[in-house]
């Protein structure tokens, strides 16, 4: 029985990139289930494309997936099929920090090959779509069965490209988290770099008061724990600590770009 396919992009709908790779993929695994995860994120934008991907696939089955957000395709960064040391999942994309988070969310990297010139590739390969041409194929290739030691040229975890990612630390003595706006959503909700088991050491009690950057608010479990208009400190859906105002966004509120740093406090 094949493996499930999960599928991330920045390839849009408008156009034929997602369903030509489906098409791809569907010829040489006709029996795996493919899941869109998404394809519409950012273009170029492989950090966030790397967070959704590990915070995602918890909750997909084991089994291949396949990520394509691909600023340098055509150029010499390479491209990667990897085993994960738990759950034995198998990740495919280009080599460009796109899987190194969700290859550690599962334990890290058991083995890794450079499927560039794989066999299961298809000939001619474009140089500007190697989703179709290198990475739908592999990827269907390991669904249907093939071994991954197959697929591609061997190479050292060690050498994989790491997500640029800042990071979050607790002051304890004074009392203060230091965190990043590492990402943002339609509605304006900020996702920062703090995990649940971080946020359990960081002295915030629900229902009670937190100020941000100088800003009053409330920590607390959903948006209408707060009035409309208030700002509240919450743990999103991924258990990763996050920032909204009710009915607002936090976003525009704070004035926040990308990897800005917030103070947080109790009050």
């Amino acid at each position: 029985m094949a493996r499930p396919i999960t599928f991330l992009s920045d390839y849009g709908l408008e156009d034929d990139f997602v369903g030509v790779c489906h098409a791809v993929m569907t010829r040489i695994a006709p029996d795996a289930r493919i899941v869109d995860l998404t394809h519409g994120l950012e273009r170029h934008d492989v950090r966030t494309a790397a967070m959704v991907l590990r915070r995602s696939l918890p909750f997909c089955a084991p089994g291949v997936h396949l990520a394509v957000v691909d600023p340098g395709v055509g150029t010499a960064r390479r491209a990667i099929a990897l085993r994960t040391t738990d759950e034995d999942r198998l990740l495919v994309g280009p080599d460009n920090g796109l899987l190194s988070l969700a290859a550690q969310r599962f334990g890290g990297i058991a083995e890794v090959v450079d499927v560039t010139r794989s066999p299961h590739r298809l000939e001619p390969v474009s140089a500007t779509f190697h989703g179709r041409d290198l990475f739908a194929p592999v990827a269907a290739a390991l669904a249907a069965g093939a071994e991954l030691a197959e697929a591609g040229d061997p190479i050292d975890a060690d050498e994989i490209v790491r997500a640029d990612m800042p990071l979050a630390f607790l002051d304890a003595d004074a009392g203060e988290l230091f965190a990043h706006a590492v990402g943002f959503d339609r509605f304006g909700n900020v996702m920062l770099d703090v995990e649940h088991a971080e946020l359990t050491e960081s002295g915030f009690r629900l229902g009670h008061g937190v100020a941000v950057n100088g800003r009053t608010g409330v920590y607390a479990t959903t948006f209408a724990d707060v009035a409309p208009g208030e700002l509240l400190l919450y743990e999103d859906a991924y258990r990763t600590l996050a920032l909204a105002v009710n009915r607002g966004s936090a976003r525009d509120v704070l004035g926040l770009s990308r990897d800005d740093e917030l103070r947080i406090r109790p009050r």
